[in-house]
């Protein structure tokens, strides 16, 4: 049976050291409420709207993608570090882990989860047709030949 005193003491020294703190910054902090203590920045430059903004969906999906591969790296370290002693289990382990990981950001490619810019083809299709429309207007009526 292990003890757990020493966690129950650990945690204790905690609350009592965050108490204690927050305490402490209660009773000798400054209060004040002056004119611009309401506002974002206390620079004295008027605030415009409204500092609440929506992000696009494709950030939170970035910083999934982001923890999956972060959490692959440390798999495949681990199985780097543990090579002699995982043998040829270890190995097809990796590589099957490897291998879905790869599927996974084949389908997500192929969804367009990886695309959160503009469409690089849509722009130079745009583009093309905008410098066609342009050399059209500039076309004389009457060509003079001499």
């Amino acid at each position: 049976m292990n003890p757990a005193w020493p966690f129950l003491v650990f945690g204790a020294i905690v609350l009592v050291l965050v108490t204690a703190i927050l305490g402490l910054s209660y009773v000798l902090g400054q209060r004040h409420n002056d004119r611009s203590t309401g506002e974002a920045y206390e620079a004295g430059i008027l605030s415009t709207g409204s500092a609440r903004m929506r992000f696009p969906s494709q950030f939170y999906l970035v910083a999934m993608l982001f923890v999956i591969f972060d959490i692959e790296t440390v798999f495949v370290i681990s199985w780097a570090i543990a090579f002699d002693e995982l043998g040829w289990a270890g190995f097809i382990g990796a590589a099957v882990f490897i291998f879905i990981l790869l599927v996974v950001l084949i389908y997500e490619w192929r969804n367009g989860a990886l695309d959160f810019g503009p469409d690089g083809k849509k722009i130079l299709r745009a583009y093309k047709k905008m410098r066609k429309e342009q050399t059209i207007k500039h076309i004389p009526d009457e060509v003079v030949v001499n």
